[in-house]
């Protein structure tokens, strides 16, 4: 009888476990990879049940924290997120428009490269040659395709990608790189780690064809890079994607946003305290599955904290007993 009631108890325990949803991103991106990474951590550190799920990416990530939460059940959605998208979204700005949502940072985790990719031979220098040609700018409404339309529009008074360019396709980015290879596109918007694998992979199967990948440089005082540097100040800066990475010609100056692990501010501050302490204890076990994940410690952790969108009580509490938080 006790082991029956033994088995109950535990049962019971098992189903109580706050279940922990975690939003990605598209197949091929590092999001991806990195939230199932993180939701195998938790979920084998016995903290929460964790699960990563697919996503079209930030803004998705965002609505589902805010939409789809049920904290009187147990159920939080967590996600990956650009720093830019999470400061609109708790502001209540454009997508989230009259509806802010109660998002709180977890921690900061590795910076995203703006890729405005192509091909040398494709006749591509700048982002004023991308009128006329066919280009994908991501998934509607993600904040990739945001970020392309500010930079297109500065780049291109009165600009739509309906009218300029000769084909708009809004995809993901493994298919926008198996298009570009086999030659049905000519340029595609992106924002990634270091690698990421899906152009890694275009980068090869360009080789082999006697071709070579091109990133288009955005260089910090050319007028593009200015006016999203403005859009969202304290949140953008700039960077360099080394040559060594895609096997470029030449190193490529860019846009790059610290990316961050976001939380519904209704989770609780136990909860949140036992799944940071869960990640960073298990670092080499997120390094080995993510590369880019090399850029997720400590110090880095709390580099937004300058910032307007809140750190969890829970992280802070983590955080300052490790000394970064100051």
């Amino acid at each position: 009888m006790y082991a029956y009631l033994l088995l109950g108890a535990l049962s019971l325990a098992l189903a109580q476990k706050p279940q922990v949803l975690i939003g990605t991103g598209g197949i091929g991106g590092v999001y991806f990879y990195y939230g199932t990474a993180v939701a195998e951590i938790l979920t084998k550190s016995g903290v929460v049940q964790a699960q990563a799920m697919q996503s079209g990416g930030s803004i998705e990530n965002l609505m589902l924290l805010r939409d789809r939460t049920d904290a009187a059940r147990g159920i939080y959605y967590c996600g990956t997120a650009l720093p830019d998208a999470t400061l609109m979204a708790y502001q209540g700005e454009e997508r989230f428009q009259g509806k802010p949502v109660p998002v709180r940072i977890l921690f900061t985790m590795y910076p995203n490269y703006f890729h405005v990719v192509t091909t040398e031979g494709g006749g591509i220098r700048v982002l004023q040659d991308l009128k006329g040609k066919r280009v994908s700018t991501e998934v509607p409404g993600g904040i990739i395709e945001y970020e392309a339309r500010v930079l297109m529009s500065a780049a291109l008074p009165g600009f739509d990608p309906r009218v300029h360019f000769a084909k708009w396709e809004r995809i993901r980015v493994a298919e926008s790189a198996q298009m570009l290879s086999e030659g049905n596109l000519d340029a595609f918007f992106w924002s990634g780690g270091l690698p990421t694998g899906s152009i890694l992979e275009l980068s090869g199967s360009l080789s082999r064809k006697g071709k070579r990948l091109y990133l288009v440089p955005l260089a910090k005082e050319s007028t593009p890079v200015q006016v999203l540097m403005r859009r969202f100040p304290g949140v953008v800066d700039t960077g360099i994607i080394p040559k060594s990475v895609y096997n470029t010609r030449y190193d490529t100056p860019t846009l790059t946003f610290w990316n961050v692990f976001v939380c519904p501010a209704s989770l609780p501050e136990e909860l949140a305290y036992a799944m940071v302490k869960a990640v960073f204890e298990n670092l080499p076990t997120l390094y080995t599955a993510v590369a880019p994940a090399r850029d997720t410690n400590l110090e880095n952790a709390v580099r937004s904290r300058g910032g307007k969108v809140p750190y969890h009580e829970g992280a802070v509490r983590f955080f300052r007993e490790k000394g970064v938080w100051r």
